[in-house]
């Protein structure tokens, strides 16, 4: 079962969710939290602070409403200073938004004997990687990617379509502005579309 590799006492580990919006990321972020806790576990879970949709700044919320209680931080040096020395899993959700020091972070934990869990998107509105989810990927020991469902075609959706007035944004557009769906749509590789970068790609034959 997904998040379910390791056992109670296999020692520190990382464990990386990842995947579009809209395919279940924070949810399934929630479902190990608790499952966690199931089993008297000491747990804390942080979020990006840029990321006050649904439930609001102090809780980690999936689109169908689910909830836990997080607490907001920008940085993982913060992370850092929060963190209880009894600790045992650490969640922490948006990882993408996080400065790229998440990576030396995530895995002192791991060393230090915890479990860590992270969520985010792997890519950007251009389906470009994003952040330091890259690098947070090739250190973990489980790896799992979610898709959402393409609203155009009705694929499984890897990407991450950005709308602005209805209408796909620019490449050149900022890669952080936080929505929900109004702002985005899961789509495929095939119906993603990313104006400008289409227009000068070149056409591989």
């Amino acid at each position: 079962m997904i998040g379910d590799m390791y056992p109670a006492g296999a020692g520190g580990w990382i464990e990386v969710i990842c995947g579009v919006m809209f395919s279940g990321k924070s949810e399934e972020l929630i479902r190990r939290v608790r499952r966690a806790l199931i089993a008297r576990k000491r747990v804390q879970v942080f979020k990006s602070h840029l990321d006050e949709r649904y439930a609001g700044l102090y809780h980690v919320s999936s689109h169908d409403g689910r909830t836990v209680e997080a607490v907001p931080v920008d940085s993982p040096e913060q992370i850092f200073r929060l963190l209880a020395p009894d600790t045992q899993v650490v969640a922490i959700d948006e990882a993408q938004f996080l400065p790229v020091s998440i990576v030396p972070l995530a895995t002192s934990l791991a060393a230090s004997g915890r479990r860590v869990i992270l969520a985010g998107a792997d890519t950007d509105f251009r389906g470009e990687p994003f952040g330091a989810m890259p690098q947070l990927l090739a250190v973990a020991e489980q790896v799992d990617k979610l898709h959402a469902i393409c609203v155009v075609c009705g694929n499984p959706a890897s990407r991450n379509q950005r709308l602005i007035d209805g209408r796909p944004a620019r490449y050149d557009s900022p890669t952080i502005m936080v929505g929900g769906e109004d702002s985005y749509e899961a789509r495929c590789r095939s119906c993603h579309s990313v104006p400008r970068k289409d227009e000068d790609q070149l056409v591989i034959v």
